[in-house]
Protein backbone atom coordinates (compact mmCIF):
# COMPACT_ATOMS: atom_id res chain seq x y z
CA UNK A 1 0.00 0.00 0.00
CA UNK A 2 2.96 2.48 0.48
CA UNK A 3 4.29 2.11 -3.64
CA UNK A 4 0.68 3.74 -4.00
CA UNK A 5 0.14 7.02 -4.99
CA UNK A 6 -2.39 8.96 -3.59
CA UNK A 7 -2.56 12.54 -3.09
CA UNK A 8 -4.77 13.79 -0.49
CA UNK A 9 -7.31 16.69 -0.81
CA UNK A 10 -6.11 20.51 -0.40
CA UNK A 11 -8.92 22.79 -0.89
CA UNK A 12 -10.80 22.62 -3.98
CA UNK A 13 -8.56 21.27 -6.32
CA UNK A 14 -9.82 17.74 -6.54
CA UNK A 15 -9.74 17.69 -10.39
CA UNK A 16 -5.62 18.03 -9.72
CA UNK A 17 -5.44 15.15 -7.01
CA UNK A 18 -8.01 12.58 -9.30
CA UNK A 19 -5.53 12.88 -11.99
CA UNK A 20 -2.37 12.67 -10.43
CA UNK A 21 -4.01 9.47 -8.39
CA UNK A 22 -5.31 8.71 -11.89
CA UNK A 23 -1.39 8.60 -13.44
CA UNK A 24 0.10 7.99 -10.24
CA UNK A 25 2.44 10.46 -10.06
CA UNK A 26 2.86 14.63 -9.78
CA UNK A 27 1.71 15.17 -13.39
CA UNK A 28 -0.37 18.12 -12.89
CA UNK A 29 -0.12 21.25 -11.14
CA UNK A 30 -3.15 23.76 -10.54
CA UNK A 31 -1.13 26.32 -12.91
CA UNK A 32 -0.71 23.37 -15.93
CA UNK A 33 -4.58 23.12 -15.32
CA UNK A 34 -5.32 26.71 -15.10
CA UNK A 35 -3.71 26.84 -18.32
CA UNK A 36 -5.62 24.14 -20.16
CA UNK A 37 -8.79 26.17 -18.18
CA UNK A 38 -8.00 29.72 -20.04
CA UNK A 39 -7.33 27.84 -23.59
CA UNK A 40 -10.51 26.51 -23.67
CA UNK A 41 -12.02 29.65 -22.72
CA UNK A 42 -10.30 31.37 -25.63
CA UNK A 43 -11.36 28.91 -28.18
CA UNK A 44 -15.16 29.06 -27.05
CA UNK A 45 -14.77 32.45 -27.14
CA UNK A 46 -13.47 32.78 -30.36
CA UNK A 47 -16.04 30.17 -31.57
CA UNK A 48 -18.92 32.45 -30.38
CA UNK A 49 -17.98 35.54 -31.81
CA UNK A 50 -18.32 33.88 -34.95
CA UNK A 51 -22.31 34.89 -34.43
CA UNK A 52 -21.16 38.13 -33.53
CA UNK A 53 -19.91 40.44 -30.86
CA UNK A 54 -22.65 42.06 -30.29
CA UNK A 55 -25.06 39.22 -29.79
CA UNK A 56 -26.57 38.10 -26.38
CA UNK A 57 -25.02 34.49 -26.10
CA UNK A 58 -21.83 36.37 -26.85
CA UNK A 59 -22.32 38.90 -23.81
CA UNK A 60 -23.34 36.21 -21.27
CA UNK A 61 -20.30 33.99 -23.06
CA UNK A 62 -17.93 36.63 -21.35
CA UNK A 63 -18.67 36.06 -17.92
CA UNK A 64 -16.70 34.37 -15.52
CA UNK A 65 -15.29 31.27 -16.95
CA UNK A 66 -17.20 27.82 -16.85
CA UNK A 67 -14.00 25.54 -17.24
CA UNK A 68 -12.25 26.72 -13.64
CA UNK A 69 -13.08 29.18 -10.78
CA UNK A 70 -11.41 30.61 -8.14
CA UNK A 71 -11.78 27.38 -5.80
CA UNK A 72 -9.69 25.70 -7.72
CA UNK A 73 -12.30 23.77 -9.65
CA UNK A 74 -11.59 22.39 -12.86
CA UNK A 75 -14.48 21.27 -15.81
CA UNK A 76 -14.90 17.89 -17.33
CA UNK A 77 -13.58 19.66 -20.34
CA UNK A 78 -10.25 20.52 -18.64
CA UNK A 79 -9.64 16.83 -17.23
CA UNK A 80 -10.85 15.22 -20.57
CA UNK A 81 -7.90 17.82 -22.26
CA UNK A 82 -5.41 17.27 -19.81
CA UNK A 83 -5.83 13.39 -20.18
CA UNK A 84 -5.32 13.78 -24.17
CA UNK A 85 -1.70 14.64 -23.87
CA UNK A 86 -1.35 11.11 -22.74
CA UNK A 87 -3.00 9.51 -25.37
CA UNK A 88 -6.78 9.05 -22.80
CA UNK A 89 -10.06 9.39 -23.61
CA UNK A 90 -13.08 9.57 -21.44
CA UNK A 91 -16.18 7.76 -22.33
CA UNK A 92 -19.31 7.86 -20.20
CA UNK A 93 -20.12 4.89 -18.23
CA UNK A 94 -23.72 5.20 -17.45
CA UNK A 95 -24.47 6.33 -21.15
CA UNK A 96 -27.31 4.08 -22.28
CA UNK A 97 -24.92 3.42 -25.30
CA UNK A 98 -22.15 2.01 -23.55
CA UNK A 99 -24.36 -0.02 -20.93
CA UNK A 100 -25.78 -1.74 -24.39
CA UNK A 101 -21.97 -2.74 -25.08
CA UNK A 102 -22.29 -4.72 -21.58
CA UNK A 103 -19.15 -4.62 -20.37
CA UNK A 104 -17.76 -6.02 -17.58
CA UNK A 105 -16.32 -3.11 -15.35
CA UNK A 106 -13.65 -5.81 -14.19
CA UNK A 107 -12.32 -6.05 -17.77
CA UNK A 108 -11.54 -2.07 -17.63
CA UNK A 109 -8.74 -0.08 -16.46
CA UNK A 110 -9.88 2.92 -14.31
CA UNK A 111 -12.79 5.39 -13.94
CA UNK A 112 -13.01 8.49 -13.11
CA UNK A 113 -16.31 9.49 -10.97
CA UNK A 114 -17.77 12.69 -10.21
CA UNK A 115 -20.32 14.62 -7.88
CA UNK A 116 -21.08 17.79 -6.91
CA UNK A 117 -18.15 19.58 -8.63
CA UNK A 118 -15.92 16.80 -6.40
CA UNK A 119 -13.67 14.48 -8.31
CA UNK A 120 -12.27 10.64 -7.76
CA UNK A 121 -10.16 7.74 -9.10
CA UNK A 122 -10.81 4.01 -9.02
CA UNK A 123 -7.99 2.23 -10.84
CA UNK A 124 -7.07 -0.78 -11.04
CA UNK A 125 -3.27 -1.76 -10.02
CA UNK A 126 -1.96 -5.25 -10.49
CA UNK A 127 -4.25 -7.40 -10.46
CA UNK A 128 -6.54 -5.45 -7.68
CA UNK A 129 -9.00 -2.12 -8.05
CA UNK A 130 -8.43 0.97 -5.49
CA UNK A 131 -10.93 3.64 -4.43
CA UNK A 132 -8.09 6.31 -4.86
CA UNK A 133 -10.70 8.93 -3.57
CA UNK A 134 -8.34 12.52 -2.44
CA UNK A 135 -10.95 12.46 0.35
CA UNK A 136 -9.92 9.09 2.40
CA UNK A 137 -6.86 8.93 4.34
CA UNK A 138 -5.75 6.60 2.26
CA UNK A 139 -6.26 3.90 -0.80
CA UNK A 140 -9.19 1.88 -0.21
CA UNK A 141 -9.18 -1.66 -1.75
CA UNK A 142 -11.97 -2.86 -3.53
CA UNK A 143 -12.89 -6.29 -3.70
CA UNK A 144 -13.87 -7.85 -7.98
CA UNK A 145 -16.89 -8.66 -6.86
CA UNK A 146 -17.76 -5.51 -5.23
CA UNK A 147 -16.67 -3.13 -7.69
CA UNK A 148 -19.79 -3.74 -9.89
CA UNK A 149 -21.57 -3.13 -7.18
CA UNK A 150 -19.49 0.26 -5.81
CA UNK A 151 -20.48 1.43 -8.84
CA UNK A 152 -23.98 0.62 -9.48
CA UNK A 153 -24.61 2.60 -5.86
CA UNK A 154 -22.25 6.01 -7.51
CA UNK A 155 -24.93 5.89 -10.01
CA UNK A 156 -27.62 5.52 -7.94
CA UNK A 157 -26.08 8.56 -5.70
CA UNK A 158 -26.31 10.31 -8.89
CA UNK A 159 -22.36 10.17 -9.57
CA UNK A 160 -21.58 10.79 -13.41
CA UNK A 161 -19.29 7.85 -13.88
CA UNK A 162 -16.18 8.16 -17.07
CA UNK A 163 -14.32 5.39 -18.58
CA UNK A 164 -10.47 5.54 -18.92
CA UNK A 165 -9.64 4.43 -22.11
CA UNK A 166 -5.96 4.21 -23.45
CA UNK A 167 -3.11 2.88 -22.07
CA UNK A 168 -1.93 4.41 -18.68
CA UNK A 169 1.21 4.92 -17.78
CA UNK A 170 3.80 2.21 -16.02
CA UNK A 171 4.22 2.77 -12.97
CA UNK A 172 5.85 1.53 -9.48
CA UNK A 173 2.66 0.32 -7.65
CA UNK A 174 1.24 -1.23 -10.53
CA UNK A 175 4.29 -3.44 -11.34
CA UNK A 176 4.46 -4.37 -7.72
CA UNK A 177 1.12 -5.80 -7.38
CA UNK A 178 1.46 -7.29 -10.25
CA UNK A 179 3.27 -10.00 -8.59
CA UNK A 180 1.70 -9.21 -4.73
CA UNK A 181 -1.22 -9.08 -3.77
CA UNK A 182 -2.22 -6.59 -0.78
CA UNK A 183 -4.83 -7.19 2.51
CA UNK A 184 -6.29 -4.15 4.12
CA UNK A 185 -7.53 -5.22 7.83
CA UNK A 186 -8.96 -1.73 8.45
CA UNK A 187 -10.62 0.62 5.79
CA UNK A 188 -9.56 4.27 5.59
CA UNK A 189 -11.71 7.05 6.83
CA UNK A 190 -12.57 10.32 5.23
CA UNK A 191 -10.09 13.26 6.49
CA UNK A 192 -12.89 14.79 8.10
CA UNK A 193 -13.37 11.71 10.10
CA UNK A 194 -10.18 11.01 11.37
CA UNK A 195 -9.24 14.78 12.28
CA UNK A 196 -12.22 14.66 14.41
CA UNK A 197 -11.43 11.34 15.31
CA UNK A 198 -7.50 12.68 16.70
CA UNK A 199 -9.31 15.70 18.05
CA UNK A 200 -11.45 13.55 20.22
CA UNK A 201 -8.67 11.88 21.36
CA UNK A 202 -6.80 14.29 22.50
CA UNK A 203 -9.15 16.09 24.79
CA UNK A 204 -9.90 12.80 25.40
CA UNK A 205 -6.19 12.67 26.49
CA UNK A 206 -6.22 15.69 28.05
CA UNK A 207 -8.74 14.74 30.41
CA UNK A 208 -7.07 11.69 31.76
CA UNK A 209 -3.69 13.11 32.23
CA UNK A 210 -5.98 15.95 34.21
CA UNK A 211 -7.87 13.13 36.40
CA UNK A 212 -4.43 11.09 36.82
CA UNK A 213 -2.52 14.47 37.77
CA UNK A 214 -5.45 14.97 40.45
CA UNK A 215 -5.46 11.00 41.50
CA UNK A 216 -1.86 11.73 42.18
CA UNK A 217 -1.87 14.72 43.57
CA UNK A 218 -4.45 12.85 46.28
CA UNK A 219 -2.42 9.67 46.41
CA UNK A 220 0.42 11.70 47.42
CA UNK A 221 -1.50 13.14 50.00
CA UNK A 222 -2.61 9.85 51.05
CA UNK A 223 0.88 8.45 51.41
CA UNK A 224 2.06 11.74 53.22
CA UNK A 225 -0.60 11.29 55.86
CA UNK A 226 -0.23 7.28 55.96
CA UNK A 227 3.67 8.08 56.77
CA UNK A 228 2.78 10.36 59.44
CA UNK A 229 0.24 8.14 61.08
CA UNK A 230 2.64 5.30 61.56
CA UNK A 231 5.75 7.55 62.23
CA UNK A 232 3.41 8.82 65.52
CA UNK A 233 2.53 5.34 66.22
CA UNK A 234 6.66 4.01 66.62
CA UNK A 235 7.08 7.51 68.44
CA UNK A 236 4.43 6.79 71.16
CA UNK A 237 5.74 2.89 71.35
CA UNK A 238 8.94 3.78 71.87
CA UNK A 239 7.84 6.12 74.62
CA UNK A 240 5.69 3.41 75.87
CA UNK A 241 9.01 1.01 76.17
CA UNK A 242 11.03 3.41 77.55
CA UNK A 243 8.56 3.78 80.35
CA UNK A 244 8.12 0.22 80.63
CA UNK A 245 12.33 -0.14 80.83
CA UNK A 246 12.41 2.85 83.45
CA UNK A 247 9.59 1.61 85.79
CA UNK A 248 11.43 -1.88 85.42
CA UNK A 249 14.52 -0.31 86.59
CA UNK A 250 13.05 1.66 89.41
CA UNK A 251 11.21 -1.92 90.65
CA UNK A 252 14.63 -3.51 90.66
CA UNK A 253 16.33 -0.85 92.39
CA UNK A 254 13.83 -0.14 95.03
CA UNK A 255 13.77 -4.49 95.25
CA UNK A 256 17.50 -4.46 95.40
CA UNK A 257 17.43 -1.89 98.40
CA UNK A 258 14.38 -3.76 100.39
CA UNK A 259 16.33 -6.62 99.97
CA UNK A 260 19.90 -5.06 101.60
CA UNK A 261 18.35 -3.39 104.78
CA UNK A 262 16.47 -7.08 105.63
CA UNK A 263 19.17 -8.75 105.28
CA UNK A 264 21.75 -10.50 108.19
CA UNK A 265 25.31 -8.84 108.79
CA UNK A 266 26.20 -12.63 108.52
CA UNK A 267 24.58 -13.29 104.94
CA UNK A 268 27.59 -12.33 102.30
CA UNK A 269 26.82 -9.83 100.37
CA UNK A 270 26.67 -10.40 96.74
CA UNK A 271 25.70 -8.85 93.60
CA UNK A 272 22.52 -8.62 93.22
CA UNK A 273 21.64 -9.56 89.30
CA UNK A 274 23.69 -12.59 89.68
CA UNK A 275 22.13 -14.26 92.77
CA UNK A 276 22.53 -17.99 92.58
CA UNK A 277 19.22 -20.26 94.08
CA UNK A 278 21.72 -20.79 97.23
CA UNK A 279 22.19 -17.18 98.13
CA UNK A 280 18.67 -16.69 97.80
CA UNK A 281 17.47 -19.48 100.10
CA UNK A 282 19.89 -17.88 102.56
CA UNK A 283 18.13 -14.66 102.49
CA UNK A 284 14.61 -16.01 102.80
CA UNK A 285 16.19 -18.22 105.95
CA UNK A 286 17.74 -15.00 107.49
CA UNK A 287 14.67 -12.82 106.71
CA UNK A 288 12.40 -15.56 107.97
CA UNK A 289 14.22 -15.69 111.57
CA UNK A 290 14.07 -11.63 112.13
CA UNK A 291 10.60 -11.83 111.75
CA UNK A 292 10.00 -14.67 114.01
CA UNK A 293 11.68 -12.80 116.32
CA UNK A 294 10.20 -9.15 115.89
CA UNK A 295 6.73 -10.65 115.75
CA UNK A 296 6.79 -14.37 117.25
CA UNK A 297 5.12 -17.41 115.23
CA UNK A 298 2.68 -16.18 112.66
CA UNK A 299 -0.46 -16.78 112.94
CA UNK A 300 -2.64 -18.89 110.35
CA UNK A 301 -3.37 -15.38 108.99
CA UNK A 302 -0.25 -14.20 107.88
CA UNK A 303 -0.07 -13.84 104.10
CA UNK A 304 3.99 -14.91 103.88
CA UNK A 305 3.30 -18.53 105.36
CA UNK A 306 0.08 -18.63 102.80
CA UNK A 307 2.90 -18.45 100.16
CA UNK A 308 4.53 -22.48 99.96
CA UNK A 309 6.25 -21.51 96.77
CA UNK A 310 8.52 -18.87 99.00
CA UNK A 311 8.24 -20.85 102.21
CA UNK A 312 11.78 -22.57 103.37
CA UNK A 313 11.26 -25.69 104.17
CA UNK A 314 9.78 -25.90 100.64
CA UNK A 315 12.89 -24.54 99.27
CA UNK A 316 15.38 -26.88 101.27
CA UNK A 317 12.85 -29.70 99.78
CA UNK A 318 13.13 -29.17 96.43
CA UNK A 319 16.15 -30.94 94.67
CA UNK A 320 18.49 -29.45 91.85
CA UNK A 321 16.54 -30.92 89.17
CA UNK A 322 13.31 -29.23 90.23
CA UNK A 323 10.96 -27.58 87.55
CA UNK A 324 11.39 -24.00 89.63
CA UNK A 325 14.34 -22.34 87.03
CA UNK A 326 16.01 -19.79 88.94
CA UNK A 327 13.91 -17.15 86.96
CA UNK A 328 11.07 -18.02 89.04
CA UNK A 329 13.08 -17.45 92.06
CA UNK A 330 14.05 -14.42 90.99
CA UNK A 331 10.57 -13.51 90.35
CA UNK A 332 9.22 -14.47 93.95
CA UNK A 333 12.49 -12.61 95.10
CA UNK A 334 11.53 -9.38 93.49
CA UNK A 335 8.14 -10.01 95.03
CA UNK A 336 8.87 -10.27 98.48
CA UNK A 337 10.79 -7.72 98.45
CA UNK A 338 8.75 -5.35 96.60
CA UNK A 339 6.34 -6.16 99.85
CA UNK A 340 9.50 -5.59 102.56
CA UNK A 341 9.35 -2.21 101.09
CA UNK A 342 6.09 -1.72 101.15
CA UNK A 343 6.00 -2.74 105.16
CA UNK A 344 9.01 -0.47 105.86
CA UNK A 345 7.08 2.21 104.28
CA UNK A 346 4.54 2.02 106.69
CA UNK A 347 6.42 1.93 109.51
CA UNK A 348 8.37 4.53 109.30
CA UNK A 349 5.06 6.71 108.34
CA UNK A 350 4.14 5.25 111.69
CA UNK A 351 6.90 6.38 113.74
CA UNK A 352 6.78 10.00 112.20
CA UNK A 353 3.35 10.54 112.93
CA UNK A 354 4.38 9.63 116.23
Amino acid sequence: MESIFHEKQEGSLCAQHCLNNLLQGEYFSPVELSSIAHQLDEEERMRMAEGGVTSEDYRTFLQPSGNMDDSGFFSIQVISNALKVWGLELILFNSPEYQRLRINPINERSFICNYKEHWFTVRKLGKQWFNLNSLLTGPELISDTYLALFLAQLQQEGYSIFVVKGDLPDCEADQLLQMVRVQQMQRPKLIGEELAQLKEQRVHKTDLERVFGANEGSGMADQDEEDLRRALALSRQEMDMEDEEADLRRAIQLSMQGSSRNISPDVPQTSGTNLTSEELRKRREAYFEKQQQQVGPPGPSSHLWDRPTTCPGALESSPAGDSRSEEDMLQAAMTMSLETVGNDLKTEGKNNSC
